[in-house]
């Protein structure tokens, strides 16, 4: 079961992928051989220049001995300043050097020596500092006395250090020997897992090759026999879901789709003849579509000739009051399709806006105040058409009309930099949060009216206009009752 994951995995695996991972693999064991056997290496280095570092240790101490004895006689003979400041000097690195020699009782042979000769040291570097202190009194008996006692000493320190030294360097040239075979065997083993790692590489990159280079062999033979003309071949089973599967998979489908193509081409040329015969049909029906699109745009016509009638004989009857609602009514439906597919400018936007608040005042008894402010030098702004209408009817229909009080709406419109801002307020019911969420995400579709523009098709039409998202905002007042709608529109 594990193995039969482990191959479908892989088979999921992209051909990039695949060939990258003989490589990285490859370098990660390298890598890891390497850093092994460096520190290793490293290791052994490190214990073979200890080897000797004891041997170095000793005759660093012997050289110093040797200088504070000399500049010992030096001064006892001349008492030149010199002379003791070399002999203070070298007598502070002999005892810094001591301190690094051996201090337990227990250790093999020359660990044992290092002991003595630092405790003998201790009373050798005495007896030169009373011999000092003696020459500096001018006590001559004493000083000489001391300094043959002081010539003892560092004969015996000479002769303990040498002997130490000799046994040091023959147990370090077995220790020596031993490492730098540890050290060979190391190479040598490091040489061969890199061959190794160098050979599986190899092998896997051969496989994998294989693995890949044999689906496109086959493959290729089948193309050749699609293209000599056998529709009946198929592209060889691939049963990797890397690149080379879907592409084999996608190969076989293509060939399919190409013999379902041939068939339907048949299938068009038998009824090719059929279509002819309908063609006289057809042309009568596109005759008889062109028709009612020509009816269809005499009926507008119609419609104001009928309304602009209405107007003369309510003038010649003495009925002003219904002659300026049918004119403002005429005038309201004869923008409405006039401008509905072009652009406008907000001048007349603001004039179709004034007859529609007095076709609602007829209708609500003059319930409705509207005022508007406006900057001027905007009136010949060009913008979509049916934009302010919309926003008017929404309010109308779904504040105003629900409450008792008189209506109020409230249009300002002035620049902002380079953007328009135009602001439509009422003292309606006041919209729902919810529902002004739904209406700006395009969820909710409310002031549907006998134009059949909403507020959605408003802010989908300015967006697009505008080639912009954020031109539309409705949402309930703050300071008092009521609903805003704020349109925020570039000026260029």
């Amino acid at each position: 079961m594990r193995a039969s994951s482990l191959r479908t995995f892989f088979a999921r695996l992209p051909i990039r992928v695949k060939l990258g991972s003989i490589f990285f693999f490859a370098f990660l064991l390298i890598f890891a051989v390497m850093v092994f056997f460096y520190i290793n290496v490293n290791a052994t280095v490190q214990q073979i220049d200890e080897v000797y570092a004891s041997n170095t240790r000793l005759n660093d101490l012997r050289d110093t001995l040797e200088e504070v004895q000399s500049n010992l006689y030096q001064y006892l003979n001349t008492r030149g300043s010199e002379a003791l400041e070399n002999y203070y000097f070298f007598e502070a690195e002999y005892k810094r050097q001591l301190e690094l020699l051996n201090e337990q009782t227990l250790g093999d042979t020359p660990q044992l020596m290092e002991k003595n000769i630092r405790n003998i040291s201790v009373v050798y570097l005495q007896r030169t500092n009373e011999a000092i202190e003696a020459k500096r009194a001018r006590n001559i008996s004493l000083y000489r006395e001391l300094y043959e006692e002081t010539g003892r000493f560092y004969r015996y320190l000479d002769a303990t250090i040498q002997a130490a030294n000799d046994i040091n360097f023959r147990q370090n040239s077995a220790n020596y020997l031993v490492l730098r075979g540890v050290l060979d065997m190391m190479t040598g083993a490091g040489v061969i897992f890199l061959l190794l790692i160098v050979t599986l590489a190899i092998i896997w990159s051969l496989l994998m090759t294989q693995a890949i280079t044999e689906p496109l062999v086959l493959m290729a033979r089948a193309a050749n026999e699609i293209a000599d003309g056998n529709m009946e071949a198929h592209f060889p089973y691939v049963d990797t879901l890397d690149e080379m599967g879907a592409v084999a998979k996608a190969s076989n489908k293509m060939l399919d789709h190409i013999r379902e193509y041939i068939e339907t081409i048949k299938a068009h040329m038998v009824l090719e003849s059929q279509l002819k015969e309908n063609e006289l049909m057809m042309r009568s029906d596109l005759n008889e579509a062109q028709l009612n699109y020509l009816q269809a745009q005499i009926n507008p016509h119609f419609l104001f000739n009928t309304l602009n009638a209405g107007v003369q004989l309510s003038m010649l009857e003495g009925a002003n009051r219904t002659g300026v609602f049918l004119e403002n009514v005429a005038d309201f439906f004869r923008y409405n399709v006039k401008k509905m597919r072009e652009d406008t400018t907000l001048q007349e936007e603001l004039q179709l806006l004034d007859n529609y608040i007095y076709i609602l005042n007829v209708r609500y008894m003059g319930e409705i105040t509207f005022e508007k402010q406006y900057d001027e030098t905007l009136l010949n702004w060009v913008m979509p058409s049916m934009v302010l209408q919309p926003i008017v009817e929404n309010a109308v229909s779904h504040g105003i009309q629900k409450t008792e009080e008189e209506g109020i709406i409230t249009l300002s419109i002035y620049p902002d930099g380079d953007i328009v801002v135009i602001r439509v307020q009422d003292n309606g019911a006041g919209i729902e949060p919810d529902i002004a969420r739904r209406i700006m995400e395009g969820e909710d579709l409310h002031g549907d009216s006998g134009t059949g523009i909403g507020l959605d098709n408003v802010r989908n039409r300015l967006r697009r206009y505008f080639n912009q998202d954020d031109v539309f905002v409705i949402r309930r007042r703050e300071d008092i009752r009521g609903t805003e709608v704020l349109l925020r529109l570039p000026l260029q």
